[in-house]
């Protein structure tokens, strides 16, 4: 039997078992000597970019030892890719609760669909291994208040994947910023106006070769969409956040990070509607604006998006472009002595005075070289056992995604929502509902972790 057939046996066999229970607490293990053994988890979009930044820290002794997919071609492409690249063909699975009975198995780095994040996350930490995981950092406050918890409990590594922490010329101009470039900062604003098109439903047999049951996780039973195989999940309200999530908590993580703002925030309003296209079927939103009031410090925090053509902001998609040049993120630092931007996630400019004089700026490597150094900061953190070195420990993937949940709130309910920052509670029923989910047995979210 050679390799590829090999392996679709194994693809077999792991979708058909059945778990219905988490998997059992184990001991990571991993020291400066040892191999470092990673198994990526959803490799059809994102993961594609996890596996070539950890296979780059093969010298580190770091080595992708197995993959995680429930959709077998691409399962198996990916595999050949590996062997091509490293010489060493990586275990498949197809079931994620199989893949932690696996004791070889150090850490998962997880670029799954939002609505599989928490639970993923937290069975992985129940297991004894450390782990990264893709923004936005679940499909829930409930649930992503519990991954902090269990990295907390059982003692693991959790990176979360808003890797402008880990861009050079973003830490210096937020260094920049606490040292008054622009002056006292009194506001900010995020924008995320990204041009995309179709989104119409898709509903038809599932293909040979995909575990829909599997594909929908937690999420509701419901027909096999073909959105759900396309970048398109993401504006499904039962698998993602919106473009707030997809791309603005990218943006929403730099602000926090800029104004130091260490608590949620207290008040929250949002409006929004599919207006630049009305014929699509996603759930979320197209363009939505959102605004959040913070307390202790006093800061107000806007955050925009947009799908149709957009003008240019701050310089940002002229002067100032993304490296897509299609779209157009970034953002916006307002102060007493001028105004920083960063449009992208390897490059801040200063405008300083009336005038808008061009002050302190960087302008480096493009931007998706920043997943290799957020994957190295990760596995050093691993071996140091120290979640002090994470330049994005998961306690900050859950403040910044919270803003994500929240904003999602306010605009489906159209209402003002007032949030407790201790309680981590809205102060109404409505909204507070929305905070988590009914979960599909056996995937359920524990009790407690």
């Amino acid at each position: 039997m050679n390799d590829r057939s090999s392996s679709r046996r194994a693809f077999l066999v792991s979708s058909a078992a059945v778990i219905a229970a988490a998997p059992a607490v184990a001991q990571g293990r991993s020291s400066a000597a040892e191999r470092i053994r990673v198994a990526v988890v959803g490799v059809r979009g994102r993961g594609g970019s996890h596996i070539r930044s950890l296979a780059k820290l093969a010298g580190d002794n770091v080595e992708v030892t197995a993959l995680c997919d429930v959709q077998e071609d691409v399962l198996l492409r990916r595999a050949d890719e590996c062997q091509k690249a490293t010489g060493r063909r990586p275990v498949v699975f197809a079931d994620y609760r199989k893949l932690l009975e696996d004791d070889s198995i150090d850490a998962v780095s997880i670029a799954t669909p939002d609505h599989w994040h928490g639970l993923q996350t937290i069975w992985a930490c129940q297991a004894g291994k450390d782990v990264y995981v893709e923004k936005v950092g679940a499909h829930n406050m409930t649930e992503s208040r519990m991954m902090v918890d269990a990295a907390r409990k059982y003692g693991r590594i959790v990176q979360h994947g808003t890797q402008a922490r880990s861009s050079a010329a973003v830490r210096q101009g937020i260094a920049k910023l606490h040292e008054g470039v622009v002056g006292d900062v009194y506001m900010a604003r995020a924008i995320a106006f990204k041009y995309r098109a179709g989104g119409k439903n898709d509903f038809r047999p599932v293909p040979g070769g995909v575990d829909w049951n599997l594909w929908q996780g937690p999420a509701p039973e419901k027909p096999f969409n073909g959105l759900a195989l396309s970048p398109r999940w993401r504006f499904v309200r039962e698998y993602g956040n919106g473009q707030i999530g997809a791309q603005g908590v990218h943006q929403l993580d730099m602000i926090r990070w800029g104004l130091k703002l260490r608590k949620h925030p207290t008040v929250v309003q949002a409006l929004g509607g599919k207006y630049s296209r009305p014929t699509c079927d996603e759930t979320h939103p197209t363009e939505m604006n959102v605004t959040y009031k913070f307390e202790d410090p006093d800061f107000l925090v806007t955050f925009e998006t947009r799908t149709g053509y957009a003008n240019p902001e701050a310089g940002m998609g002229t002067e100032y472009p993304w490296v897509n040049h299609r779209d157009l993120v970034g953002a916006i630092f307002f102060g007493s002595d001028g105004y920083m931007i960063i449009p992208d996630f390897s490059n801040y400019y200063t405008f300083l005075g009336r005038n808008h004089e061009p002050g302190p700026s960087s302008q480096t490597v493009a931007p998706t070289l920043m997943d290799d150094g957020h994957f190295a900061n990760w596995i050093d953190a691993v071996r140091s056992r120290d979640t002090t070195r994470l330049t994005s420990d998961i306690a900050e993937g859950h403040l910044s995604s919270s803003l994500c949940y929240l904003g999602n709130i306010a605009c489906q309910t159209e209402r003002t929502v007032r949030f407790d920052p201790a309680t981590e509670r809205c102060l109404d029923d409505d909204a507070n509902r929305l905070l988590t989910r009914q979960y599909r047995a056996p995937f359920t979210l524990p009790r407690e972790v």
